[in-house]
């Protein structure tokens, strides 16, 4: 399968970040889903193919999925119930949704799927109860969870990642993720030098217990979906890179998303409370690509008879049972 004629879908697809990053590493888009119309809309101005505005959360959904023939589903379930600046709670309606795409996945069955969440899904009952539903339609697992700040983003940003082949081994990209991962994080002036025009910028903490400005010598902290102004008084923290003054000011809507590693060129509009959110929810779009090319070098050794285990490229001659499934093990 020539990685030009992976028909992909995007789930949950926010702005398109995550679309983005594999339509730069060759897969074919060929729709999108997402619930919320300001990131419909932003989506819209910057991709050709179609979005659809419905929940994803009903049965019809499934079907029409399947009219459109995948051969690859990838998105990120909306991950509020599970983020540290959440409730925690997987019991609310919005877990429901992972559970929503390994459901859609089951009744599709494409070759292959990529999920996105936040780092603390792994601790959830809601993966576990994914994974069986994954497993039970055949897929062999790979869950990771990597830091942007490695792959590409100017941003120190954790990210877990589910990635599906159908008939698989478990485990099976994670050589691929080793072996691609920079050997030091990037760092704002790696990817931006000094176009932003400052050396230090304040980002607003959760707490006072933690620090609120930063240097573009470093990666970005994870942009989140708001971004504050300076409050009068901020008490300095021992971690601050320097002292608030006239010339610190918090990153603009456009330049977090360039930290978001979108491009200069993308197309965001909209109220700025709306973007922010929008641009705080993406997936990094060089995260996304990390990932893309990871998948397609897979491929290609699949293609080729040849595979990476334990870092090493093997035939793919030998039986699989040889293989132990450790996903229970690691993270069930």
């Amino acid at each position: 399968m020539e990685k030009d004629k992976i028909r992909t879908i995007d789930l949950f697809s926010g702005c398109g970040g995550m679309s983005l990053g594999f339509r730069n590493a060759g897969f074919e888009i060929v729709a999108a889903f997402d619930n919320w119309k300001p990131a419909v809309e932003v989506y819209k101005d910057n991709f050709n193919h179609p979005i659809y505005d419905f929940d994803l959360g009903n049965e019809e959904s499934k079907e029409f999925i399947k009219e459109l023939n995948p051969n690859l589903i990838i998105g990120g379930p909306p991950c509020q119930d599970f983020s540290s600046a959440g409730k925690r709670d997987d019991t609310l309606g919005r877990a429901d949704l992972t559970i929503s795409y390994a459901e859609i996945v089951r009744a599709v069955r494409p070759q292959y799927f990529v999920m996105e969440n936040v780092e603390r899904i792994k601790k959830s009952r809601i993966l576990k109860e994914a994974v069986k539903t994954l497993k039970s339609a055949g897929y062999g697992i790979s869950m990771d969870v990597l830091d942007a700040s490695y792959c590409g983003v100017p941003q120190a940003r954790k990210r877990f990642f589910m990635v599906g082949c159908l008939g698989e081994i478990d485990d099976f990209l994670l050589p691929y993720f080793t072996k691609n991962l920079s050997k030091e994080q990037m760092t704002i002036f790696d990817y931006l030098g000094k176009s932003l025009g400052i050396e230090h910028y304040y980002r607003h903490p959760r707490s006072y217990k933690r620090r609120g400005v930063f240097s573009i010598y470093e990666p970005s902290p994870t942009v989140r979906g708001v971004n504050r102004p300076i409050p009068a008084g901020y008490p300095k923290h021992p971690g601050d890179t320097t002292d608030v003054s006239e010339n610190i000011r918090p990153l603009t809507t456009i330049e977090r998303s360039y930290i978001q590693s979108f491009p200069k060129e993308f197309i965001f509009k909209g109220s700025k409370t709306n973007l922010e959110q929008i641009i705080g929810n993406a997936v990094p779009v060089k995260l996304g690509e990390f990932v893309a090319c990871a998948l397609n070098e897979f491929i290609k050794d699949k293609k080729e008879n040849k595979q990476r285990h334990n870092g090493q490229l093997r035939l793919a001659m030998e039986p699989e049972a040889k293989y132990e499934n450790t996903i229970s093990q690691k993270w069930v």
